[in-house]
């Protein structure tokens, strides 16, 4: 499996980025995905899950602001970023699978957001 993020950028804070994520194979409709972000000097952190089912699952700091998506059909996971902040600078990953597996990842996209 190989995840590939795109939809990075530099933003004003205010503005939104919508960030996606492309799975190959055939499992991905089975599959939990997840985006994560890890911002300088702080520890990866979960930002928003949606199940297999199409339940999410958000960040309390991303709560009304952040809303993920899947397409099953096209084995992509969106992330709609909106009112972004400076403190929602980060590198920002997908993931595949239950936030406490190991999962597989993608190289991240980084999203920076000036004051």
């Amino acid at each position: 499996v190989q995840l590939v993020e795109s939809g990075g950028g530099l933003v004003q804070a205010g503005g939104s980025l919508r960030l996606s994520c492309i799975a190959s194979g055939s499992i991905f409709r089975f599959k939990n995905m997840n985006w994560y972000r890890q911002a300088p000097g702080k520890q990866r952190e979960v930002v928003a899950t949606i199940t297999s089912g199409g339940y999410t699952n958000y960040a309390e700091s991303v709560k009304g602001r952040f809303t993920i998506s899947r397409d099953n059909r096209k084995n992509m996971v969106y992330l709609q970023m909106n009112d972004l902040k400076p403190e929602d600078t980060a590198v920002y990953y997908c993931k595949m699978g239950a936030t406490s597996d190991s999962g597989y990842w993608g190289q991240g996209t980084q999203v920076t957001v000036s004051s």
